[in-house]
């Protein structure tokens, strides 16, 4: 009986723990226990384990990128470390070293990150970070090298070559012109990083608002996700709203969906809401996914705003199905390839999933002779 009090006691410190380390203005659920799933990329258990199938461990992986050739890199937020999931399906550390809380550049593992929370990739393979703890944006080379691209480190808003500052930058994306934008969360404010690393402010005034406008007359509230589309127009999961906001290259900011009142309704516009959403991502056609993660859903958008439910019952659960008879827990971070699969963090299930275009929803094992990840079975289970 001592024992086992003893044992919730830990347990409840260490949730206590977890949810402190994570703050940045959102609550973390406790995982569920995931059945009948193979596990290629994570387990029901929190971890830093590097492998093939359910022997890689991830610690609430919150955004995912995916590269010109296939290649998945994670933000494991909780190992501050970016994993990499290759061709072959194998999950290693692409840099950083594991539960190790720093800022210092170098290679791979001599490289130090706290809370990385959004990744994207460039046309030449490099991987940005919203470096969150750190106030910075950091990049890694193609060979693991990472460098700090952009933020002094300390908290602020301002604009410039090497004295740019951010505060709490939650997600990042980048356009064909290797132009990289960065969800500012703290500051409220869509920020701009040119190829040469001269930073300036796209969209919002620095005023908690939901307010739509040019440049600086717009507002946003806790601007989680963001993604560019081939024309260069930017997409914000402005969480605190429960919006999805539009910046054109201009800096016109508009409400592309969301009434701004949490909810799940699908709609076109504002009769559509959302709650609490992520990450984003764009397809070729336009078309914006979103990591509803507060309704357990991920939502589509059409480029005419129409919202839709594109996978998930909005239960917390990791159970693989097609469309709405699937479940999540948390999904965070979205990515799209060039074939149109969808794959999510789903943050508190510790896992990588993976959605067909036909809204086939799978939890990623192996992968086929020609290179795409293949789903798993059902009946190869976790022990």
């Amino acid at each position: 009986m001592i024992k086992s009090t003893l044992k919730l006691f830990v347990f409840i410190l260490l949730s206590v723990f977890i949810s402190g380390m994570f703050g940045c203005g959102k609550e973390l659920l406790s995982p569920g226990l995931v059945k009948d799933s193979t596990i290629f990329a994570g387990s029901d258990t929190a971890g830093l384990v590097n492998g093939i199938g359910k022997a890689a461990r991830f610690n609430h992986p919150f955004g995912i990128a995916v590269d010109a050739t296939g290649n998945l890199y994670i933000a494991d937020v909780g190992n501050n470390v970016i994993r990499k999931i290759d061709a072959t399906g194998l999950v290693t550390t692409f840099a950083g070293m594991g539960g190790v809380k720093g800022s210092a550049d170098g290679v791979d593992s001599l490289a130090s990150f706290n809370k990385p929370f959004g990744v994207a990739t460039d046309a030449s393979g490099n991987v940005y970070v919203a470096d969150a703890g750190n106030n910075k944006v950091r990049m890694i080379a193609p060979a693991g090298v990472v460098s700090t691209f952009a933020g002094t480190g300390v908290a602020g808003g301002g604009n410039g070559l090497d004295t740019a500052t951010f505060n709490s930058p939650m997600s990042v994306a980048v356009d064909g012109s290797g132009n990289v934008y960065v969800a500012d969360y703290q500051n409220d404010l869509i920020r701009k990083i040119t190829s040469a690393g001269v930073v300036s402010t796209l969209a919002g005034s620095g005023a908690m608002g939901a307010t739509d406008g040019l440049d600086t007359a717009a507002t946003f509230n806790l601007p989680e996700g963001v993604a560019v589309d081939a024309a260069g127009n930017v997409y914000v999961a402005d969480n605190g709203n429960n919006l999805i906001r539009k910046v054109t290259p201009a800096g016109q900011v508009s409400t592309l969906a969301g009434s701004g009142q949490s909810g799940s309704a699908n709609g076109t516009g504002t009769a559509a809401s959302f709650d609490s959403p992520f990450g984003l991502a764009v397809d070729a056609a336009g078309n914006i996914y979103v990591a509803d993660s507060g309704n357990n859903l991920i939502r589509k958008i059409t480029p005419s705003g129409a919202v839709s439910t594109f996978a998930g019952s909005g239960a917390r659960g990791a159970k693989d199905a097609t469309g709405t008879a699937a479940s999540f827990n948390t999904p965070s971070g979205v990515a799209v390839d060039a074939s149109g699969n969808v794959y999510v963090a789903d943050e508190n299930n510790n896992l990588i999933r993976k959605i067909t275009g036909g809204g086939v929803v799978s939890t990623i094992s192996k992968l086929h002779n020609n290179g795409t990840l293949k789903a798993a079975t059902k009946s190869q289970k976790i022990r």
